[in-house]
């Protein structure tokens, strides 16, 4: 007679428990987490040194303004735009201490005639140059 087979018998277990493999992956990724270094995103600058003393002298300031019509003036007397502006520029550029050029252009001034200004500056080697009246434009 063939025996009977209990109902324990026959359900027998054929998956695998993935607990403690769940436990043990989950421990390794922790400890790759704490031991990754710290990863910078930074980009290293050389800056300028600040004195911690103000100058003595407040800085000499050209003012070149350029009105609607492009034409330049140079501390308020009008100078023709061209060899007149190149040859002041280049007056300033051989200065040990360059002055500080103020540009400002009018409100309705094209662009144009202020990148010329700034572009001839730049070409001659004006190095303290700035736009000046920027607080007009802004609606």
């Amino acid at each position: 007679m063939r025996k009977k087979k209990s109902h324990a018998d026959s359900d027998i277990m054929s998956d695998i428990n993935t607990t403690p493999l769940i436990d043990v992956m989950l421990v390794l990724l922790i400890m790759f987490i704490i031991t990754i270094p710290v990863q910078l995103h930074s980009v290293k600058m050389n800056m300028p040194v600040v004195n911690s003393t103000p100058p003595t002298t407040p800085p000499v300031v050209v003012k070149i303004d350029i009105n609607e019509t492009g034409e330049v003036y140079w501390d308020g007397a009008a100078i023709a735009f061209g060899s007149a502006l190149d040859q002041r520029l280049k007056s300033l550029a051989i200065m040990q201490d360059q002055p500080e050029v103020h540009l400002k252009p009018s409100k309705a001034t094209e662009y144009r005639y202020v990148a010329a200004v700034m572009a001839a500056a730049q070409r001659i080697g004006v190095t303290k140059i700035g736009i000046v009246g920027n607080e007009r434009f802004i609606p």
